[in-house]
């Protein structure tokens, strides 16, 4: 299993570059952005990655040119097209290069990371961390399924939810700093994204009712506490 997945993505859009960079860096994973397919090559030259996120169309060298150049150097490295065309003969294009998916844009984050995911664990990059299941008192949550049961009944949590409860656990019995929560899941801790979060440990206490020795206290000043009575992985 493998600790720290190294991403080279290659966005000439530099809102969206910035965007996914951020979002891939708060989901654990060391990511290395270029804005053209010139410098993504040297990148990809001088450092290891364990897949690669390329937009088609890019300047100084496009992503089905800079795909070819890669497999040149490394013909099993994963590749995700990222591209504003739907035409079947691009998609067609990137498939012959090898291209492990093809996703066009607009898209949203959640469904880039469980493409991800799922082609990590084909290639078996996957991380430890990312297969926990945290069994908390007469709960189970799956935060890859995003799905909390209670043996009667199962919960889908949305990403945020899952996100949140996923640190709650991995800190649990401790003290979740709020601008650490806020950072990782929000990307800011502002006054907006606070109130938000505040509204989204509600709803996590509501649906860790169940077990009433399962708990989230505030911390004041601080941030927030999961009491459990004992935690377990699986």
């Amino acid at each position: 299993m493998k600790q720290n997945v190294r991403i080279l993505l290659a966005e000439d859009d530099n809102n969206l570059g910035l965007l996914l960079n951020e979002y891939l860096n708060a989901k654990g994973f060391e990511t290395i952005l270029c804005d053209n397919g010139n410098s993504a090559y040297k990148e990809f030259n001088k450092s290891s990655f364990d897949i690669c996120i390329l937009d088609v169309m890019m300047p100084l060298k496009d992503g089905f040119t800079l795909a070819k150049d890669i497999r040149l150097i490394n013909k099993d490295i994963p590749i995700i097209f990222l591209t504003a065309k739907s035409l079947k003969e691009d998609i067609v294009e990137g498939l012959k290069l090898g291209a492990d998916d093809y996703i066009t844009k607009p898209f949203s984050m959640e469904e880039l990371l469980l493409r991800i995911h799922a082609i990590l664990r084909r290639t078996g990059n996957t991380t430890e961390d990312e297969n926990k299941i945290f069994n908390l008192g007469k709960l189970v949550f799956n935060p890859q399924k995003q799905e909390l049961k209670d043996g009667k009944k199962s919960i889908k949590l949305t990403t945020k939810e899952a996100g949140l409860l996923k640190l709650l656990c991995n800190n649990s019995n401790k003290i979740l700093e709020r601008n650490v929560a806020l950072k990782k899941i929000w990307f800011d801790d502002n006054y907006f994204t606070a109130r938000s979060m505040d509204v989204y440990i509600t709803k996590l206490r509501k649906h860790l009712q169940v077990d009433k020795n399962v708990e989230i206290l505030n911390v004041h000043g601080k941030g927030y506490k999961l009491i459990v009575p004992e935690i377990s992985t699986e």
